[in-house]
């Protein structure tokens, strides 16, 4: 089976490429908008692996929240490919792979994901026992009441570390785990293992602010 993996929903761009083989990743960050970059670095996984677009079996990808840019950008990309090459695609959110990766690093089973949406909130989701819930975006004081054995992940707890701690009640943290696409293969292997599979569905994009999705497609 290939697996091609995308994600660009956030300030960190990769795209990992898995073959019968091999495993190849390409992960892009500190420099603007990176995500304008991901077509080259599928390029790169190609040329490394010695695949072709046609090869690919099922194309995984975040489908946000994060920065607008980047999620436009992920299903736009992530669109062209499924729709001219003719191959199915699964879709995660930002947030749920940003706690299935924190949990694998961790080895923890509670994860308290907080990316920063800017103005003021985050993008919040708790993921615990393999599975994601309560994801909205919130004021950081308006988070869940969790208890001390979850662990704050993401660059929401970076900005507003002490409004979530007080509010959660979360004490520890770990700011070095970004989303990445190495992990959205494997979550795509768990999902298929259940039984689940991808699909020829349009792409959609989650924004959950959507009233600045709206103001900045007029």
């Amino acid at each position: 089976m290939n697996l091609l993996a995308i994600d660009t929903c956030t300030e960190i761009a990769s795209v990992t490429l898995m073959t019968s083989e091999s495993r190849v990743s390409r992960v892009l960050s500190g420099i603007q908008k990176s995500s304008g970059h991901i077509l080259k670095l599928c390029d790169e996984v190609f040329q490394e692996t010695g695949t072709l677009i046609k090869d690919v079996d099922s194309i995984i990808f975040t489908k946000g929240p994060g920065a607008f840019t980047g999620v436009r950008m992920c299903v736009g990309v992530v669109q062209g490919l499924s729709m001219s090459c003719n191959i199915p695609t699964m879709g995660f959110s930002t947030l749920e792979l940003l706690g299935f990766r924190a949990s694998q690093i961790l080895s923890s089973e509670k994860i308290a994901v907080a990316l920063d949406a800017r103005m003021g909130e985050v993008y919040w989701a708790i993921y615990n026992q393999g599975k994601i819930s309560k994801l909205r975006i919130c004021n950081p004081n308006d988070v869940d009441i969790l208890d001390t054995n979850y662990i704050g992940v993401g660059t929401g707890w970076d900005a507003y570390g002490d409004m979530l701690s007080s509010a959660s009640g979360v004490i520890e943290t770990d700011l070095t785990i970004f989303p990445e696409s190495s992990s959205l293969i494997d979550l795509a292997l768990e999902s298929f293992s259940r039984g689940e599979s991808s699909d020829f569905e349009l792409p959609q994009p989650i924004y959950l602010r959507n009233n600045v999705a709206q103001k900045s497609l007029k």
